[in-house]
């Protein structure tokens, strides 16, 4: 696909970049799109047709934006197989998973927000003072390549039920999802300027964004160095920020769990989008006496994992998502092996008869919470089993870590993994494997990020308090 194109103010208008970025098919390593390397002066004209469009849409019902929401979780279903298929060839996420959990899942979020939007106090009175919910301006959202429609969602979506205009800037890794999406916002009656879009790199585009003088927020899911980046330039007008970042959440077992499944549950967690997902648990801390029972259970469902074609139904890991990040993974299994840290099941290696695309061996160690492996996000289906002495060092293991996004309890008492779970300094944690709730808070502590998305909390985090008195 070629695309020389950005959308501003409901209108593909051509780039100003001379230069192209290629999107290459991790499966194949064949270019699947090129599209501009965008300029600042690209954010600008975005820019401008967001401010235009902020004062009418900001003061828009709530019907007409949840009308908007609903639509587009429509359109979304009703092209979901070209969506899935643009997803899959441009990030190698495998294509059963990726339609239940990226392209379903973000008509559901859609429409979880249409509902919830009536749930926020827009309007609350004290005696002769009113205080009320507005759009906190326009917003810049820098999205993620490991969820490239979902990503846009959640940031987007959300900031459009709040009455804000979006300025939105994928990443270059998976621009195919985003540049169908935007289409898809004018089709389901959103304004003209309302959703824009531009592309390129973050050093020029995201940066762009981030110090604009009309951006009002930036929202970024990336890496802890660009939301560090981001925070700065945002700083000097002091923006409001939402970052989420990264992960290297704990899986936590505790001594009457039943050791089994809480690893294979969270072997299917940690492993899920091969590995790339922010709060994915790739610390497994067990009790000593049940090691070899955790190692057992480890390695059996990382041996019925199915490696491979992406575009197959039956795949269950695809490649990672570039280059750099294939050599980062089989980097970092080399570096937990020369650790100490035991193998048990994977390596370095290329997958048996996979000698094309960016694929890794789903790789699981014994090791301590002090190496590299345990430390550091690898963001690829790696993951280190943990001995614990006593539930007190389970708890040290847990938190002893430099982020805090997601975690896991099991225990056969659940009163009393809900208690353990609160002593955790996590964002999001899971109880005795129960599915995540959409209409709860994601979002992390420490060097996991700032601010919330999902539900209802998502939307109020691109919304300002104003106090009117009399």
């Amino acid at each position: 696909m070629e695309c020389n194109n950005i959308l501003v103010g409901g209108t593909w208008v051509p780039s100003e970049a001379e230069a192209r970025i290629e999107a290459i098919n991790p499966a194949t390593e064949e270019v699947v799109a090129r599209i501009p390397d965008g300029t600042s002066g690209d954010v600008d004209r975005a820019t401008a047709a967001a401010v235009a469009s902020f004062e009418r849409w900001s003061q828009s019902s709530l019907d007409e934006r949840k009308a908007v929401l609903n639509r587009l979780a429509d359109l979304i279903d009703r092209d979901r197989e070209p969506l899935l298929r643009n997803m899959v060839a441009e990030s190698g996420l495998p294509i059963t998973p990726a339609g239940r959990s990226q392209v379903d899942g973000a008509s559901d979020e859609l429409r979880l927000m249409a509902e919830v939007v009536d749930q926020i106090d827009w309007a609350t009175h004290y005696g002769s003072s009113r205080v009320v919910r507005q759009a906190a301006g326009v917003t810049g959202a820098i999205t993620a390549w490991n969820a490239p429609l979902r990503s846009i969602i959640s940031k987007a979506g959300a900031a459009i039920a709040a009455g804000c205009t979006v300025v939105v800037k994928p990443s270059e890794v998976t621009p195919l999802s985003a540049i169908a999406l935007a289409d898809l916002f004018g089709e389901a009656g959103a304004p003209d300027g309302v959703f824009n879009l531009v592309l390129g790199r973050g050093p020029v585009i995201g940066e762009a964004i981030a110090s604009h003088p009309d951006i009002e927020v930036v929202s970024l899911t990336g890496s802890v160095r660009a939301g560090q980046r981001v925070m700065e330039l945002a700083s000097r007008m002091v923006k409001r920020v939402h970052l989420e970042l990264g992960g290297k959440s704990a899986n936590v077992v505790l001594r009457d769990a039943d050791v089994e499944r809480a690893v294979q549950v969270g072997i299917e967690d940690a492993f899920r989008n091969t590995g790339q997902a922010c709060g994915a648990l790739t610390r497994v801390v067990v009790p000593r006496p049940s090691l070899a029972k955790a190692e057992a259970a480890a390695v059996a469902k990382v041996e019925s994992y199915v490696v491979g074609d992406p575009m197959d139904p039956a795949t269950t890991i695809g490649p990672v998502a570039t280059a750099s990040q294939f050599r980062r993974v089989r980097d970092y299994i080399d570096i937990g092996q020369a650790e100490g840290a035991r193998l048990l099941v994977g390596g370095s290696d290329r997958p048996k008869g996979l000698n094309r695309g960016y694929y890794v061996n789903p790789t699981v160690f014994t090791g301590d919470n002090f190496m590299r492996i345990a430390r550091e996000e690898i963001f690829g289906p790696v993951v280190v089993i943990i001995p614990y002495e006593d539930e007190t060092e389970a708890l040290q293991i847990a938190n002893d870590c430099d982020y805090g996004l997601a975690g896991a309890v099991w225990a056969a008492d659940t009163d009393r993994a809900r208690a353990f779970a609160q002593r955790m300094r996590a964002g999001r944690i899971r109880v005795n494997g129960t599915a995540i709730s959409k209409y709860a808070p994601h979002g992390g502590f420490k060097l996991s990020g700032i601010g919330r998305e999902w539900g209802r909390y998502g939307i109020e985090e691109f919304l300002e308090y104003q106090s009117i008195h009399g």
